[in-house]
This record gives C-alpha cells, structure tokens and sequence, in this order.
C-alpha cells in the first residue's frame, strides 16, 4: 500500500496495470475519478434491470464489468494473482457459487433481517475478493443490489455522508468492521449498517 492509498485498499501488481486503459492517469486521484464516473453508468445499467437474476456467477461478473470496465480492461474477470486477502484463485468460482446458494438459502428461510443478509453478503463478497480491484465497491453495490432487485428493501448507506474510498472515521469504522467479521464477530459490522 502506498502512502495516497486509503486502509484496506488493495495495490495492483505490474499485469493489473498493464489493464489500465487509459496510460495519461499517473495518480490515485486521477483513477478515483474515472472509475466514480465508471460507476455513475454501470448503477445507471443496475437501475434498468427490471427482475435480474442478481444471485449468479454470471451478474456478479456482468456487474463488475458494467461498473469498471471503461478504466479497466479485465474488469468482470476473476483475478488470477494471489493478493494478502482474498481466497486462492482457483477458489474463487468455488466460494463465490456457495456464497450464491447461501444468500439464496437466507432469503427463501428467511435467516436474517434483509440489511443482516446484505451485511454478511457484502463481507464474505469481499473476503472471497474476486476482482483484481473495486471489490468493496462492488460488493456494496452488490448487496444493495439483493435488497433492492429481491429483497424490495432500500439500499444500506454505507458511506454515511463520507467517501469510503478516501482516509476518514467513517472507512476506519468500515474497515474495522470487515475485520472484525472475518473473525466471525458481525457485530461491529450491523451497526455500521443500521441493522
């Protein structure tokens, strides 16, 4: 991690940015601008779909793309590098597809409160880490996209008037709390959520 890079944000090996389709951006600031105006459009796509199947291999990757794939050309395909998160490449298509049947076995048994499933959704998107960059932001986007698209439930505000990409309270409260989830204490994580 570089001194510009906020906690939590992953750096991109030397292939990853080889992906970068535009080569004039030399800093965090410059990419953080073209990846939010990037997102812009894909949550514009997301908005359209009326009744997407939103619990398959094939969404989560069509979202990634539509969310990155202006700035990124490997955008909606798995990373094939290890990184100091996330599970071994070859494990991705594994965990994400169990992580699939999971949330759909929540919602049909109804385990957890809508924003709890999101929460846990969100967390074990983010520890299965499938994308070489934008995997909290998709995540997210991800989880609010099962409120709203299954759940008919308003979206969770995550950034709670802050930006989550940036160094602040409200990313070290998110950061904290995707830890402590990982040691299977979600509790700091509802909170952050509201539930």
């Amino acid at each position: 991690m570089t001194k510009d890079e906020p906690d939590g944000a992953m750096p991109l090996d030397p292939d990853e940015k080889e992906g970068l389709r535009f080569a004039h951006i030399t800093t965090r600031g410059e990419l953080d601008q073209l990846e939010q105006a990037n997102i812009v459009e894909g949550l514009q796509w997301l908005k359209k779909q009326k009744k997407p199947d939103v619990l398959t291999e094939g969404f989560t990757l069509e979202l990634h793309k539509r969310l990155f794939g202006q700035v990124w050309k490997w955008a909606g395909s798995f990373r094939k590098t290890e990184k100091n998160i996330g599970v071994d490449p070859i494990q991705m298509a594994i965990q994400l597809r169990q992580l699939l049947d999971n949330a759909r076995h929540w919602i049909e048994h109804e385990t957890y409160s809508p924003v709890e499933l999101a929460a846990r959704f969100h967390h074990k998107l983010v520890l299965i880490h499938p994308f070489p960059n934008g995997n909290g932001r998709h995540a997210r986007i991800m989880a609010d996209a099962i409120l709203a698209k299954r759940l008919d439930a308003p979206a969770i505000d995550w950034a709670g008037g802050y930006k989550l990409e940036s160094m602040n309270e409200r990313r070290d409260q998110y950061i904290s709390a995707l830890r402590a989830a990982d040691k299977h204490d979600f509790s700091k994580l509802l909170i952050f959520v509201g539930a």
